[in-house]
């Protein structure tokens, strides 16, 4: 046994079943079970406030579709002790994995999906109604803070394509136990209609993911600059510009399907040109810093860590939307760098630098800087060791979704492993950061954040609309 755990090919400690039922759920779980559910309750806290609202308009809407997810995540933890384990058909479950391959958690697995769905879709009606009717007096809609811009616009597209979600399951589900074809070619479906019904919902949802972030990261790049946003407007038309291409480019996940070069052709160029509006945000926050009177602190850090490392995975995007190339990088550890750039430098890191923006607003006490820095740093650096290597390892043709490598593969592995538990690791400096301030950390000052002028908030008075919430002149007294 001396030697066989080290880091080396070989199936060492998992049996390739369940090293699927693992990167299925983690799939499900940090997409319907932390990106999301972290943005809506952000959205909760800070959308009132910041149109000048008492509350959600429809707290018992919004207090069910809380509770009704710890039991949609119980329920799809406990497909894992079924006979056979749980869903292993990757987070896509794509058909004939799902329907024909799959045993009999896939029922839990639907059904956990559902529950989530109607979830997500409550939220957003609350976000939607909030917005629409409690926007303080005299509040025009070119005054909204952009958080509360990018959050109606993710409202809207949760709505149009949760349905789509269920539907999809459901077909799955009647596949599985009901004797439908929807997706069995033997009687007369298409397997690769699953995928055009599960991508009409799943580009759209990597948006849902990273738009709330693009509203966080505008509130705080003005903040740390000591200037206002540059481009408030061409910042919302282009978050909705984003909203509406993200319906017109779900094909490009299917390249490799045998689509038709006319297709394959749109599919190319649409994708390209989401580009346009995403670089539309990326240069109006450079511009916003830019001769700016910068300060350094832990959520201007990840603001700018999430500009930077959230461009690369839009470069990598760019990449695998060419057709010709993507014949290389599809189903390789290049698309897994890409989508970990988007999703968690883009949406964690933006969650993290939320979260000490707004930590002494919401305790009254300021958290330790110096563990905040220390936080930041670990998780940069580990986060790049654990995902930079992928782009290497894609590149030479090391495919995702398999348990084993080759050997050529081993040193990367070893370094995208050592980054992994290194990412892991430094989050717990930040939940100790967390507990230490609500638990009683310094007292806030009146001035938590020196902006420029008219940018300051105080924990006493409403900051302006453009940094934090209503402009003080329009508020209304008697609500």
């Amino acid at each position: 046994m001396r030697g066989s755990l080290r880091f080396q090919p070989g199936l060492q400690l998992v049996e390739p079943l369940f090293f699927n039922q693992m990167t299925t759920v983690h799939g499900l779980i940090m997409v319907f079970g932390a990106v999301m559910p972290a943005f809506t309750g952000l959205a909760n806290w800070l959308i009132p406030i910041m149109i000048g609202a008492p509350d959600m308009a429809l707290p018992r809407m919004n207090n069910w579709s809380f509770w009704i997810l710890p039991f949609a995540f119980l329920i799809l933890l406990s497909s894992l002790f079924m006979e056979g384990g749980g869903p292993s058909s990757g987070w896509t479950f794509y058909a004939p994995l799902s329907t024909q391959y799959s045993g009999n958690s896939t029922a839990l697995f639907v059904f956990a999906i559902h529950i989530m769905g109607i979830s997500s879709i409550m939220g957003a009606i609350n976000v939607i109604v909030t917005i629409f009717n409690l926007r303080a007096p005299g509040m025009g809609w070119m005054q909204m803070p952009l958080f509360v811009w990018t959050w109606l616009i993710t409202a809207f597209l949760l709505i149009a394509v949760m349905p789509v979600l269920a539907a999809a399951v459901t077909m799955v589900l009647t596949d599985k136990y009901f004797g439908t074809s929807f997706f069995d070619a033997a009687g007369g479906g298409d397997p690769v209609l699953f995928q055009h019904i599960f991508w009409f919902f799943g580009h759209p949802e990597v948006y849902i993911m990273i738009l709330p972030a693009f509203g966080i990261v505008s509130s705080i790049i003005p903040t740390f600059s000591r200037k206002k946003l540059f481009g408030y407007r061409s910042m919302v038309y282009a978050t909705s510009s984003i909203a509406l291409l993200s319906f017109m480019v779900w094909a490009h996940h299917m390249f490799t399907t045998g689509l038709p070069v006319v297709a394959e052709l749109f599919f190319m160029y649409t994708t390209m040109l989401i580009a346009v509006p995403t670089g539309v945000k990326v240069f109006n926050w450079l511009a916003t810093m830019w001769r700016g009177s910068l300060t350094f602190e832990t959520p201007m850090l990840f603001a700018i860590a999430f500009i930077t490392l959230f461009t690369i995975g839009g470069f990598s995007g760019l990449m695998l939307a060419m057709t010709p190339a993507d014949f290389q990088y599809h189903d390789t550890y290049f698309v897994v760098a890409h989508f970990h750039y988007v999703l968690v430098t883009g949406a964690v890191f933006s969650i993290l630098a939320a979260a000490y923006y707004w930590l002494p607003k919401w305790t009254g006490h300021m958290y330790d800087e110096r563990l905040g820095q220390w936080h930041f740093w670990c998780s940069l650096v580990s986060v790049n060791v654990l995902f930079f290597p992928m782009h290497f390892v894609g590149l030479a043709g090391m495919p995702r979704r398999i348990p084993d490598y080759a050997l050529q593969f081993a040193d990367f592995n070893m370094l995208i492993s050592l980054g992994g538990f290194a990412f892991g690791l430094s989050q717990l400096l930040f939940v100790w950061g967390v507990i230490k301030c609500i638990r009683g950390g310094a007292k806030a000052s009146d001035r938590v954040w020196e902006g420029a002028e008219g940018l300051e908030w105080t924990l006493s008075s409403p900051p302006p609309y453009h940094s934090f919430q209503t402009p003080p002149d329009i508020r209304s007294e008697e609500r």
